[in-house]
Formats: C-alpha cells, sequence, structure tokens
C-alpha cells in the first residue's frame, strides 16, 4: 500500500509539472533578450576612444561573462553631425542582462584595459550619449544566428529595421504576423542571413519591432529585396485583411560590421 501511494504520488507530481508548462511558456523562456547600445559622438577622438575601449575591454570582459557574440557595427554612411557606433549584444534571460553590468564591473583586467574609457574626465567624454534598447526575440527566430557571408567585413551590408505602428493593437498584429504568419521563414527560405527579429520592450520609438538581415554587398540585398517584393507568399500573406495598416513608419539604417565584431 504505501509503495503504491508513493507511485502515485510520484505520478501526481509529474503530471502537474508537465500541465504547468505549456507550449508558449517554455518557448518563452528559451527566448534570448537582446541589448542594443548606439554611443552617439562628433569627433574623431570620441569614436578612437570607444573602439578601443569597445575592443580592447568590453567585448572581451562580455566574453569572460559567457556572452559568447556580440556585434558591433558602424553606418554604412555616417551622419557628420550625430555619428554612431551600434552594439548588439544577446543575453539567453533578462537576469543575465540586468546583470551583465555588474558582473563586467568585477572584472580587474576589463577596468585596466578599458581604464581611458572609463575613468575619461568629464570636460573630455568619449561620447555625447548613450541610447539603449532593449528587444526579446521573436518565438519563431528565438536565439540570434551568425550570419554565413563570403564577403569582406567593409563590403558586407547589415540592414537594421525598426517597424513603429500606431498603437500597440496593430503592433502586435505586425509582430504576429512574423510569427503566425510566417514572414521568419520567408525570409529564412529566401536567404536573408537574419541575425535576428525582435519585439521592443525598451526604446524611444514604440510600439515597433526591430531586426537585421545581412547580405554580401549592396547589389545582394537589393536583389533578395526584388525577390521577396515578387514572391507568391509574400504577395498573398500582404494582401490580408487582418494583417492591414500595421505598420505606420519605417527606420532602415545600412551598417557594416566592424573588424572585431563577432557577427
Amino acid at each position: 500500500m504505501k509503495l503504491r501511494y508513493q507511485i502515485s504520488f510520484w505520478l501526481l507530481a509529474c503530471l502537474l509539472i508537465i500541465l504547468s508548462i505549456s507550449p508558449s511558456s517554455a518557448s518563452a523562456a528559451k527566448r534570448y533578450y537582446y541589448q542594443i547600445k548606439i554611443y552617439h559622438y562628433k569627433t574623431q577622438a570620441q569614436e578612437g576612444r570607444i573602439e578601443r575601449y569597445l575592443e580592447q575591454a568590453y567585448l572581451p570582459a562580455l566574453h569572460n561573462a559567457g556572452v559568447k557574440n556580440v556585434g558591433v557595427f558602424k553606418p554604412i554612411t555616417q551622419d557628420t553631425s550625430d555619428m554612431r557606433i551600434y552594439v548588439f549584444t544577446p543575453f539567453k534571460s533578462l537576469d543575465k542582462l540586468s546583470g551583465a553590468d555588474k558582473k563586467i564591473q568585477a572584472d580587474t583586467k576589463y577596468l585596466t584595459d578599458g581604464d581611458d574609457y572609463i575613468n575619461a574626465d568629464f570636460k573630455d567624454a568619449p561620447y555625447n550619449r548613450i541610447e539603449t534598447l532593449i528587444l526579446q526575440a521573436f518565438p519563431g527566430m528565438p536565439a540570434p544566428t551568425v550570419p554565413s557571408l563570403t564577403a569582406n567585413k567593409a563590403d558586407r551590408v547589415y540592414e537594421l529595421r525598426s517597424y513603429e505602428s500606431a498603437t500597440e493593437k496593430y503592433n502586435f498584429n505586425k509582430v504576429r504576423m512574423f510569427n503566425n504568419g510566417d514572414e521568419v521563414g520567408l525570409f529564412k527560405r529566401l536567404g536573408f542571413n537574419a541575425v535576428f527579429y525582435s519585439e521592443v520592450i525598451s526604446g524611444g520609438h514604440m510600439p515597433n519591432l526591430m531586426y537585421m538581415t545581412t547580405f554580401n554587398n549592396k547589389a545582394d540585398r537589393d536583389k533578395h529585396w526584388d525577390d521577396f517584393g515578387k514572391d507568391a507568399y509574400w504577395k498573398s500573406l500582404s494582401a490580408k485583411a487582418e494583417y492591414q495598416n500595421n505598420v505606420s513608419h519605417v527606420d532602415i539604417v545600412f551598417l557594416h560590421p566592424v573588424e572585431y565584431s563577432d557577427f
């Protein structure tokens, strides 16, 4: 009798665990969180200090903290009045994202190698400001991918897109279009070499989503988008009544990875 009771209790416990893990919650637990830092600066001296810091201190410290790949990008055409460097960092959980700074601050090599940047005087700051975005990966692509490209990094085109919506409801609809409508699958089938697709959960242009696709060069990029516009599945998907009017504004930034970028 005692053995039967123990077996029954064990089966009940297993059943409760299985029922408590729905497909959606299991999927959500595996979705990465992304941080995009945008350094805004105005001089080449600032650019040099930021880049030395990123290459020699920040990326090595993140690697030591368990972040395997970090992307560093510059606009292909810089706005000389507001120059920028983009840093893309993927984290396996929100806890890892929120704890990253504390972890690298305990890295003595990071503090030494980044001294010129970390201890800059307030009259000689290495940047004008930092803009930070927090994103969560789509269920349709829950983790980032290092693109498989053959061109030299200097020739590659990384296309960062932000799709804004008029309301949160329309934004949810566009996110659903990527996931349930399988727009993510369409990009994959056409070979867009995406780094990530994501919902923006904290940023300056919400409600919006963001994603990044990559190409060997500008001609390669233009050919892919031409194929996308002609694709029968895209024409069918974009014509559906349920997905109308879900994008109110699009921002596109063309970037190239710096030599020390992991992406």
